[in-house]
């Protein structure tokens, strides 16, 4: 089944990601398709990535480790994360069809965001049902 999002849905998931993510400390957040296309991008204002570069390497990372899975008997890894010396990244899958990816600094630990972003998830997916 493949989702569509209209105006309304978007203006919801940013008002989700708003108050799950932004205002928890993420430094930029956003929702992709799976072929690296940005459907809502937000961030704390101090913004300076390329998010569209971004997006279309998050879709061939996740796509690439999906592969993987795949090799190792799994049906995919519904997450991802990075961790850097600055900045961190996360990819978590929204059902089939999206990714969330969240970028943070070493202020937010893993744990705290994984439970935010599941969260946030749950939000988005009832926007379907």
């Amino acid at each position: 089944m493949e989702l569509s999002l209209g105006q309304k849905q978007i203006d919801i998931i940013e008002k989700i990601l708003h108050k799950d993510l932004i205002e928890l400390g993420v430094s930029c957040v956003c929702l992709i398709d799976m072929a690296g296309n940005v459907i809502s991008n937000l961030d704390n204002g101090k913004m300076k990535y390329d998010i569209y570069s971004l997006a279309a390497l998050a879709a061939g990372n996740f796509g690439a480790v999906s592969a993987m899975a795949k090799i190792i008997g799994e049906d995919d890894f519904s997450l991802l994360f990075h961790k850097g010396h600055k900045e961190n990244i996360h990819f978590s899958k929204v059902m089939d069809d999206f990714l969330l990816v969240a970028i943070f600094d070493k202020d937010i630990s893993l744990g705290f965001l994984r439970l935010r972003v599941a969260g946030a998830i749950k939000k988005i997916a009832k926007l379907w049902e």
